[in-house]
């Protein structure tokens, strides 16, 4: 091929679009690299026992005495979580409590308190709820503003929850011994 055709094979190769380049590496390079932060939102119960529990108050060996109702609790169950949240879209997560089947026999109250974060993870733990609550069928805050956090895996990692069975001032009368009930409480991490 003569020196004029290439010359014009180049000038149509232009003409008509192509990207003709002779290869020029330089002494840098660059690519792209995508970052993608997952959200997360995962929260689970532990304890060594499994998290059934069993509230019973003492029946009185004396005539004449009520029941005892502060044997009738538990804290043996810790709430574990993961929480990745959004500046923007979700900035912080709550977590809810509820009793979503069964309920608390007649006379009784079931109340649930958390602590604070034990410190074996990290981030913008979650703040419990001050007071303890009366458990209903209602979702209620058990602790509010968890941010992009980790509590840690296990017993005695989280926050430490809770339970009281007590007597309802006045409601002796109301106690029934076939109220014996089963309920099924739920947890759930949900955004702000």
């Amino acid at each position: 091929m003569k020196k004029s055709s290439i010359k014009y094979y180049l000038l149509l190769l232009v003409s008509f679009g192509y990207n003709y380049s002779v290869a020029q590496d330089n002494n840098y390079a660059s690519h792209n690299v995508n970052i993608n932060i997952p959200e997360v939102a995962v929260l689970d119960l532990e304890s060594f026992s499994g998290t059934t529990i069993n509230l019973s108050p003492q029946a009185p060996s004396e005539a004449g005495k009520s029941i005892d109702f502060s044997s009738a609790r538990d804290n043996s169950i810790w709430l574990n979580y993961s929480s990745v949240v959004g500046s923007m879209t979700e900035p912080s997560r709550n977590v809810t409590v509820q009793i979503t089947s069964g309920s608390v026999p007649n006379g009784v109250n079931l109340t649930l308190q958390s602590s604070t974060d034990a410190g074996r993870g990290e981030g913008t733990m979650g703040t419990p709820i001050a007071n303890s609550l009366v458990l209903d069928n209602s979702p209620q805050n058990i602790i509010k503003d968890i941010g992009s956090a980790y509590t840690g895996d296990g017993v005695y990692s989280g926050h430490n929850l809770t339970y009281k069975l007590n007597k309802k001032p006045g409601e002796f009368g109301q106690l029934d011994f076939d109220q014996n009930n089963s309920i099924t409480i739920s947890y759930t991490l949900t955004d702000n």
